[in-house]
C-alpha cells in the first residue's frame, strides 16, 4: 500500500512540481492550496507525511502545524522560502513539532527541481520516523529541562586552566535543533569548556538559530566566524554555507574558528565530518568529546571513527531517543562510538565532562 502525502502550498506551480517529485518515489499525493484546507484535510485523512509552506493565506504554516500536532500528530516537513523572516518562522515550526525543513529557491520551477535530490532524501528519511518518535519530538524544551534539573548540582565552579582546556564537538541534523537548545539551556554559565556545534542548516538559518539560543541560554552562543575564539562559556554554531574548521592563533596558541568553502563537494554544508577532521589536526584528540546526535545519512560517522582511534571520547545517540537514527547509527556500526547513550544521558555526560575530577563518578 502506497504511503500518502499531503502537499500544502499556495502556489499551484509548487504543488505540481512537488507532487511530481513525490509521485516519482512511489508516494500517493494529495494537495491543499491554503492553511485552512490543509487542516481540514489533515484531520479527516490519515497522511503519512505533510509538507507545509510557511507563508499561506487563511492560516500560515505555524498555525497549521500547531493545530495538526495538537489534534492529530503527523510527520511534518517544512518546505518554505529562503528569507531571514522565514528562517525565524521555520525555527518556530520545528519547536512546534515539524521534523525538518527544506528551503525553496527564490525562483521556482526548474530551481525547485534542482533540489529534487534533497527533497526525496529528506522525505524518505522522515517517513522512517516511528509515530511514537513524533509524539516524543513534540515535547516542549521546558519538559526536557525538568528532566535535567537534578544534574545542575554537578560542580563546575571554575574554568579549567588554559593548558587543561577540553573541547566538545556536536553534530546533528533532522531532529537536532531542540536537542541543541536543551544542551544550551541546561549548561551553567560557568561551564569550563567550549562547545562547537554543526547543525545541518542553510544560510540565514544558523545566525537566527544562534541568536535564539543566546537569548535563552546562560552560555554565550554565537554563529561561527573567521577568528572566533573557541573559549570557555561559549557555544559556537557552524555557519550555514561554510564548513567549520579550526586553527591556532600564532600569538597565543588559542584555538580559533576558520570558515572553509565546500571544496570537497559535500552534500551538507556545514558538514560534521569537516568539523571533526579539522579538530583532529588542530586539537589534542585526548581533549575532545565528540557527540553525534539524530540525523539523516552518515555525516560525521567517518570523522568520529578517526577521532576515537586517536583517543577522543566519542558518544553516539541511541536509537531509543534519536528522531532519525541515521548519523549516530553509522558512527556506531563503523566502530566510532566509545558509548551509545540516550539523549538525557548524553546531557549528563557533558555536565560530568566539565566537572571537577573528584566528581566525574557522580
Amino acid at each position: 500500500m502506497k504511503k500518502k502525502v499531503l502537499v500544502v502550498d499556495d502556489s499551484a506551480l509548487v504543488r505540481r512540481i512537488l507532487s511530481k517529485i513525490l509521485t516519482d518515489i512511489g508516494l500517493e499525493v494529495d494537495t491543499a492550496k491554503d492553511g485552512r484546507e490543509a487542516v481540514e484535510k489533515a484531520l479527516s485523512n490519515n497522511y503519512d507525511l505533510i509538507t507545509v509552506d510557511i507563508e499561506m493565506p487563511h492560516k500560515n504554516g505555524i498555525q497549521v502545524i500547531k493545530e495538526i500536532m495538537d489534534k492529530k500528530p503527523t510527520r511534518i516537513l517544512v518546505i518554505s522560502a529562503y528569507t531571514t523572516e522565514d528562517a525565524e518562522l521555520t525555527l518556530e515550526a520545528l519547536d512546534n513539532g515539524a521534523l525538518g525543513f527544506i528551503t525553496k529557491p527564490s525562483k521556482i520551477g526548474t530551481s525547485l527541481q534542482q533540489i529534487e535530490k534533497e527533497i526525496k532524501q529528506k522525505v524518505e528519511e522522515i517517513l522512517k520516523v516511528p509515530r511514537l518518535k513524533i509524539l516524543m519530538n513534540r515535547r516542549k524544551a521546558s519538559k526536557l529541562k525538568e528532566e535535567f534539573s537534578n544534574l545542575k548540582s554537578i560542580n563546575t565552579d571554575s574554568y579549567a586552566p588554559k593548558e587543561d582546556l577540553k573541547y566538545i564537538l556536536i553534530g546533528a541534523s533532522t531532529g537536532g535543533p531542540r536537542l541543541i537548545e536543551t544542551i544550551a539551556t541546561t549548561l551553567p554559565e560557568n561551564y569550563p569548556y567550549p562547545l562547537c556545534v554543526v547543525q545541518h542548516m542553510p544560510v540565514n538559518f544558523t545566525k537566527k538559530f544562534a541568536e535564539r539560543l543566546n537569548s535563552i541560554s546562560k552560555l554565550n552562543v554565537v554563529e561561527a566566524s573567521n577568528g572566533e575564539e573557541v573559549v570557555p562559556g561559549k557555544m559556537i554554531i557552524g555557519k550555514g554555507g561554510w564548513h567549520l574548521h579550526f586553527s591556532r592563533r600564532s600569538t597565543d596558541n588559542t584555538v580559533i574558528c576558520k570558515l572553509a568553502p565546500n571544496t570537497a563537494g559535500r552534500f551538507f554544508v556545514p558538514s560534521v565530518d569537516e568539523m571533526f577532521f579539522s579538530a583532529l589536526e588542530v586539537i589534542d584528540p585526548k581533549k575532545i568529546m565528540a557527540i553525534l546526535l539524530t540525523g539523516i545519512g552518515d555525516d560525521g560517522a567517518d570523522g568520529m571513527v578517526a577521532l576515537k582511534k586517536a583517543g577522543a571520547y566519542t558518544i553516539a545517540e541511541s536509537e531509543e531517543t534519536a528522531i532519525v537514527y541515521g548519523m549516530p547509527k553509522e558512527a556506531y556500526l563503523r566502530g566510532g562510538a566509545t558509548k551509545v547513550l540516550p539523549f538525557p544521558e548524553i546531557v549528563k555526560e557533558i555536565l560530568k565532562f566539565g566537572a571537577r575530577d573528584e566528581l566525574q563518578k557522580v
